[in-house]
Parts: C-alpha cells; sequence; structure tokens
C-alpha cells in the first residue's frame, strides 16, 4: 500500500502528526443500493470511513437522508451511487429499443444472431373493437414468422453448400456457425413486435429519467413498461439467496428457535433496491409537450414535400448552431434527410428558426434536462439510412448523440444478397411488400393508437433514419469496431462507408483508421 508522509510540524509549534498514513482500498459488497448511495454521499459530510458509515445507517436514515437532500434540495447527483440490476422479459423488440436508448445505459438483449426467434411469440397491441386491423396484424405477423422460418433454413442449406466444413472444425461448431450467418440474412424477416429479453444495469437518477422518458412514450406498452420498472425499483426484489438462505433458517432453528427467528429477520428480510429514488418518476410534462409543438412545426414546415434521394451515409457540412439547433429540433419529428430539412430551416429566416428553438425550450419544468436534440456542436455529424437490425447494433454506441426517426415503411427496404443465389430473394420481396401493405392498413384503421399499432408489424429489415453526432475518436472506433470481418455485414457496409465519407472531407485523417476493407471476400466460419 501505498505510504504518504505527513508535513512536519510548522514554526508556529502547533505540531501535525508525523505518523505514516497508509491508503486502503476494498470493495464493498452487501449493502442495498440506496443505503449504498447514502453512506457514500456521507464522505462530504462526515469524517466516518465507508464501514463506519455502513455500520452506522439503516435504511430508515438513508430513506429520510434521500427524501431531504434528493427531492428538497436537488442533490440528484446522490441517486449516481446508487446502481440497480432488472430484468426485463417478454417485451417487444420496437419497445426493447426506447429503453436502451439512454446514453446513461448499460445492458445486453437477446441476439438476433445466437438465438432463434421462432419461438419467441410476439407483442400484440390493444386494437380495441377494430378487429379487422387485429386480424390482419396477426395475418402478417404470422407470415413474417413463417417466412423467417423458411429463410433461415434455405439459407442455412446454401452456406453450407458453398463453405465445407475444415476437417480440424467439429460438426457442431460448423453447424452452430452457419445458422448464425443464416439467422444473420433472416433476422430481416423478423417485426418490431417480436419478444425479447433484456438486462440492465444503471443508477437511480438514470433509472428515474428512463421511467419518466417511458411513461411519457407516445406507444401504450413502453408506458406500461415504464409501470413495471419504477414498481420494480419500489416493490421486493427477487433475492438469488433466497432458497439456499430459507434451508439456512430453517436448520439453525432446529437448534434455537430464537436464533432461527433472528435469522429470519436478517436473511429473509424484503429488499427493495429503490424504494425512494425512483418513487416520483412520472409522465414528463416538458417531452409530451414538446413534441407535440415540434410534430406542428415540422408539419407546417415540410409540408407534403417529396422525400429527397439521400446516400445512406451522409457526412453534413459545418452550419451556424442556430440553423442545427432548429433542423435537429424538427429531424425526429418527420422522415426527411437532415439536408433536406436543414435547407428549409435555412429559408425559413431567423424568426422562424427563433421559434422553433423556443418550442424546444418553453415547456421546460425546474429540473428537466434539455431534450437530447440541443446537445450540438460535435464535429462529425452523420445523417445514417440503414435498416432496423443493422440500427440495433449501432445503436451501442451511447457515446454518440442519437437522434431517431419513427419506424416506418416510406424508406423501403434492404435485401441481403445471399438472398438472390439461395433462391429465395423472390419469396423474400413478396413476403416484405405484404408486409408494407399491412403496415398501411393497419395504421388507417380506427384503434386510439392505429399508427403506433401498425410498427409492430414492420420487418427489421426495412430502412430507420437516425442522425448520429459525434467526435473524432468515436467515429474513428465505430469504423474499426464494425468494420470487422466477424460482423453484421450490414452494420460494417455502414462503418465502412463513415470511413470514406470521413476520408473524403479530411484526407489527411484517413491514415489514423485501422479499418477492414468490407470488399474483401470474408470467411464465413470466423467469429
Amino acid at each position: 500500500m501505498a505510504e504518504i508522509l505527513s508535513p512536519t510540524a510548522p514554526a508556529n509549534g502547533n505540531s501535525l502528526s508525523t505518523e505514516v498514513s497508509s491508503s486502503e482500498v476494498y470493495a464493498v459488497f452487501g449493502a442495498e443500493p440506496e443505503v449504498q448511495a447514502y453512506a457514500m454521499a456521507k464522505y462530504s459530510r462526515s469524517s466516518l470511513s465507508m464501514k463506519d458509515s455502513l455500520k452506522e445507517i439503516s435504511t430508515q436514515k438513508a430513506e429520510k437522508f434521500l427524501n431531504t437532500f434528493y427531492f428538497q434540495y436537488g442533490h440528484r447527483s446522490i441517486a449516481d451511487l446508487a446502481h440497480i440490476a432488472l430484468a426485463i422479459e417478454r417485451l417487444s423488440i420496437l419497445a426493447a429499443i426506447v429503453i436502451a436508448d439512454e446514453q446513461r445505459w448499460d445492458g445486453q438483449e437477446r441476439s438476433t444472431r445466437y438465438q432463434d426467434f421462432r419461438k419467441s411469440g410476439y407483442y400484440t397491441p390493444d386494437f380495441a373493437d377494430d378487429t379487422a386491423a387485429r386480424d390482419r396484424y396477426r395475418e402478417t405477423i404470422a407470415s413474417l414468422f413463417s417466412g423467417y422460418e423458411a429463410i433461415s433454413e434455405q439459407t442455412f442449406r446454401y452456406l453450407a453448400e458453398i463453405t465445407p466444413k475444415p476437417p480440424e472444425m467439429k460438426q457442431e461448431a460448423y453447424d452452430r456457425t452457419l445458422k448464425a450467418r443464416a439467422f444473420d440474412i433472416s433476422r430481416y424477416l423478423l417485426p418490431l413486435s417480436t419478444n425479447t429479453s433484456l438486462g440492465e444495469i444503471v443508477n437511480a437518477r438514470t433509472l428515474e429519467v428512463q421511467v419518466s422518458h417511458l411513461l411519457s412514450h407516445t406507444h401504450k406498452e413502453v408506458r406500461h413498461l415504464g409501470e413495471l420498472l419504477k414498481k420494480a425499483a419500489t416493490s421486493a426484489a427477487y433475492n438469488v439467496n433466497h432458497e439456499s438462505w430459507k434451508n439456512l433458517v430453517e436448520s439453525i432453528r432446529e437448534v434455537s428457535p430464537e436464533l432461527g427467528a433472528r435469522a429470519e429477520a436478517e436473511l429473509l428480510k424484503e429488499v427493495r433496491v429503490s424504494p425512494t429514488l425512483v418513487k416520483y418518476a412520472d409522465p414528463n410534462a416538458y417531452e409530451m409537450e414538446t413534441r407535440r409543438e415540434l410534430q406542428q412545426l415540422a408539419i407546417a414546415m415540410m409540408g407534403s414535400e417529396r422525400i429527397d434521394e439521400a446516400p445512406p451515409v451522409d457526412l453534413l457540412d459545418d452550419e451556424p448552431l442556430e440553423v442545427e439547433l432548429a433542423a435537429t429540433l424538427l429531424y425526429e419529428h418527420c422522415e426527411y434527410p437532415y439536408r433536406q430539412i436543414r435547407c428549409a430551416v435555412e429559408d425559413a429566416g431567423d424568426s422562424r428558426r427563433k421559434e422553433i428553438i423556443a418550442a424546444g425550450l418553453s415547456h421546460r419544468g425546474r429540473h428537466d434536462e434539455m431534450l437530447r436534440s440541443f446537445r450540438a456542436g460535435q464535429q462529425f455529424r452523420f445523417d445514417i439510412l440503414m435498416d432496423i437490425g443493422g440500427f440495433r447494433d449501432m445503436h451501442r454506441h451511447r457515446r454518440c448523440i442519437q437522434i431517431e426517426q419513427q419506424f416506418t415503411t416510406a424508406h423501403g427496404f434492404e435485401a441481403p444478397a445471399e438472398l438472390g443465389p439461395a433462391g429465395a430473394l423472390d419469396f423474400y420481396d413478396r413476403t416484405m411488400q405484404n408486409a408494407a401493405k399491412a403496415v398501411e392498413a393497419i395504421s388507417a384503421g380506427s384503434s386510439p393508437e392505429a399508427k403506433e399499432n401498425a410498427q409492430y408489424a414492420i420487418p427489421l429489415g426495412f430502412r430507420k433514419r437516425t442522425l448520429f453526432k459525434m467526435d473524432f475518436a468515436e467515429a474513428v472506433y465505430i469504423s474499426e469496431l464494425r468494420t470487422g470481418p466477424a460482423g453484421h455485414f450490414s452494420y460494417r457496409n455502414v462503418a465502412y462507408a463513415m470511413f470514406e465519407e470521413v476520408k473524403k472531407k479530411y484526407p489527411a485523417l484517413a491514415q489514423y483508421f485501422r479499418v477492414h476493407d468490407v470488399h474483401q471476400p470474408v470467411d464465413l466460419l470466423q467469429r
């Protein structure tokens, strides 16, 4: 351990300790998240060690402290110290994308590469009395899952035909690797309604913001998940040790009923991971009212203009900050490329730009963070149009500022190159086109959230537009990581296009990118 020598005594005679002081570092285990947060927060208000603080603190003390300093005085950083693990199971892929759309979020979701989603089931939204839309929805989902199964099998056979098994490779490993490659292709047919599961580890402040965002969402399923997350944080948690500790308590009770009762009270007590810090998470009026106003402004600004052609990956030019803010605020509320929106914003004049920016702030409350659209000024801004499945992978890069547009069929769909030689392209095209027609019909239905309900029937192969803002280091990181030959071909192409866009605009910087050329052949057995 490091030794820190105290200074010598000062000239005025007031001696300071000359004893050697030793640093101490230790991990802490077993403290409830809010108790741990209180103990860490005490460093700023007490000279006690962490061990002494934890011995002194009770759950009641922690709740009283947090109610005072977190809610009354607004010291919200305290909640950064309480980390919570949550499991969210049997939710749609659409909802999972919304939940994962948090920069301070850490988690994992089921992989479409390594898991077969045929038995996952799917989410059915509330169609109220619109039975025709419900029936069309179920028929469409059934067709997509049937197509997913057929193309999984057909492309696996094709890949096996063109990829001989190396003698040293076990048959099981060979089959597993090629099935993963086949799932990379068939996943394009999975609808957004497909059930998935995810786990997340977040601090309590992030969870509070996340719950508030979910409760304010446009989709009923997402709002319900916000309620469930809030309940999970404030209700009794699943105790992984409960059964073993219960058996231990029974053994102690046989020896001493009195000790058994004490052991039961200590070991089997209910633990609530965040009973205080998340209890006031409610729908966010700022988010909901601003969304309503910006949707109206986007319609007024863009009208029914035709969507301009734009490259799949477009590295944007520099512009005045006011133009970027106004264009970004409108971006997520329409389906147009960023350049087209920016031209409209530039032509609209200064007063209209101020109106748009003001609309993004006029409903902001005292404790509301600014909308993500205001995180502006990054040097590298890519307007990216890619399939939803590939976007899910790119979505994990949370050092970026990501401004998403809605799920839609307006931009068409991708068709993996392997479908043609596998003899599955015509079948795939028909299935995707039928899905697009169904989405349009369901969207025109009579249920309260008809447009939102229709989005669940959109397959992952349809394209989605997202604005990615980042610094140079992140542009290099994504380009290097996502062009790797073991990756999915969708995001490999996008990441390489990002590199090429930077190379065109900043040729002197291209030498610092260690990318893989996506035009080179790929060993399908490499993982």
